[in-house]
């Protein structure tokens, strides 16, 4: 009996997070005339107030799980150091530098190709 009251108590809390996100959505375009910065801090604040409700529903409650979950294991990777990070970022350019290259060679050649048949 618990559980159909609290999936009920859910469906009106999804209601309420949906109509906050509708009603943000009407007023951003209702007061188009209002400053930005008016603007940018009520969607912020309604943005605030429809997570806060959606985390109180169960699917809520289990994205936030899966989040904390997602920061422990992140805290469990090896990162890689300043020496590593940029060998790697200058062999991922080289590798970028070297395939523009070729299929410029290449564009080049089926260019040169075509004019060669066509006329």
């Amino acid at each position: 009996m618990s559980e159909e009251i609290t999936f009920r108590l859910d469906g009106v809390k999804w209601a309420l997070v949906f109509l906050l996100v509708g009603f943000g959505v009407f007023g951003n375009y209702y007061f188009a005339a209002q400053p930005l910065l008016y603007r940018v801090l009520s969607l912020l604040v309604i943005g605030a107030l429809a997570a806060a409700i959606a985390l109180q529903t169960a699917k809520g409650a289990a994205f936030w799980g899966l989040a904390k979950g997602a920061r422990v294991e992140a805290g469990k990777v090896i990162w890689p150091n300043r020496q590593e990070r940029n060998q790697t970022t200058l062999v991922v350019v080289g590798f970028i530098l070297l395939m523009a290259m070729l299929l410029w060679g290449l564009d080049a050649f089926i260019g040169w190709l075509a004019t060669f048949v066509i006329g």
